[in-house]
């Protein structure tokens, strides 16, 4: 192997690294129910070997870090919808303004007026409601909150959302998208709509999946935790993953992106969904290269640099679009 092509390997043995050490910090962070076997997994993959445990101390030093909270949003703040990170005095003094006006954010479920809340491309919200429950928008999403019939309704118009419910028999939460309906059983779950589908993906609890038609439900299926259902108008198919797994997912909730041997297509697609500036994968031999790593969901030059420098492709700046292909 040549020179460059040992570098580029262990490059890229040095992005896993760092991107596996990031989805294990994720994972203990946001789960609430890490474990003993839980923290098990992670000796055993710290004790594999040095580059380990070095890449989770620098990942676990970077997380207490400014630098790192440049790209990892601590999930007991709100920040701008732009995920634009300010310095540490304006974070701590923007800390006090939000504990002295949190009850303004909330949602009352009260009366049946509508409540709208939206996302701009890269953008992000937190609403926490009144009743307990959380509702977290990813990028340019846009949804719909109101009291009906007793129930507590939420409407996904687009965009994908993370829910953290509090579980309430007597009002049930459901969410609306499209001809479908999720109910919440007590439990944490996304939504992601697509063009011709609905993804549902469950960490805790349980959720029903349901299309609805004559107002009735049809096809309907009971999600477990691990479960991954798509919904489509003709069919619902579920799969399971890891819950680690889904919580890698749902690093978008801290500004991060992590690819696990994702082909640059798919890598570009979930970027662009972040960025107004979009990443075009030129030709059919870069598109099926495969990537691991983490990056901010904002830092487009990050990935371009990974494309160059790594798989040594050609990048065309064009303004707009930036094209990538392989070098001939």
């Amino acid at each position: 192997m040549s020179e460059r092509g040992l570098q580029q390997s262990a490059e890229s043995r040095a992005a896993a690294i760092h991107a596996r050490a990031v989805e294990f910090l994720l994972e203990k962070h946001d789960s609430e129910n890490w474990g003993e076997d839980d923290q098990a997994r992670l000796d055993a993959w710290l004790a594999e070997a040095p580059a380990h445990l070095l890449a989770y101390w620098r990942a676990e030093d970077g997380w207490k870090r400014t630098e790192f909270l440049s790209s990892v949003r601590p999930l007991t703040q709100e920040v701008p919808a732009r995920r634009r990170v300010p310095p540490v005095w304006m974070r701590a003094a923007a800390a006090l303004i939000v504990l002295a006006a949190g009850a303004a954010g909330y949602w009352r479920f009260a009366g049946a007026r509508e409540h709208v809340y939206s996302t701009p491309i890269g953008g992000y919200e937190a609403i926490a409601l009144s009743d307990g429950s959380r509702i977290e928008l990813n990028t340019d999403t846009s949804l719909r909150t109101r009291m009906q019939a007793g129930a507590r309704v939420i409407t996904l118009d687009r965009g994908e959302a993370f829910f953290k419910v509090k579980h309430d028999p007597a009002h049930p939460f459901i969410v609306m998208v499209g001809d479908h309906r999720i109910t919440d059983l007590g439990t944490k779950f996304t939504v992601r709509r697509n063009s011709a589908s609905v993804e549902v993906s469950l960490l805790e609890g349980r959720v029903r999946l349901g299309k609805v038609e004559d107002g009735a439900a049809s096809q309907t299926a009971l999600l477990k935790p691990g479960d991954r259902a798509v919904a489509t108008n003709a069919s619902i198919s579920i799969t399971k993953a890891p819950v680690g797994q889904l919580l890698t997912e749902l690093a978008w909730r801290r500004g991060v992106l992590i690819f696990h041997r994702t082909t640059l297509a798919e890598a570009a697609a979930e970027l662009n969904r972040y960025n107004r500036t979009k990443i075009v994968i030129g030709d059919a031999a870069a598109a099926r290269m495969t990537m691991t790593g983490a990056f901010p969901a904002n830092d487009i030059a990050a990935f371009v640099v990974t494309a160059r420098e790594v798989f040594g492709l050609n990048v065309d700046n064009r303004g707009d679009e930036i094209v990538i292909t392989r070098s001939r």
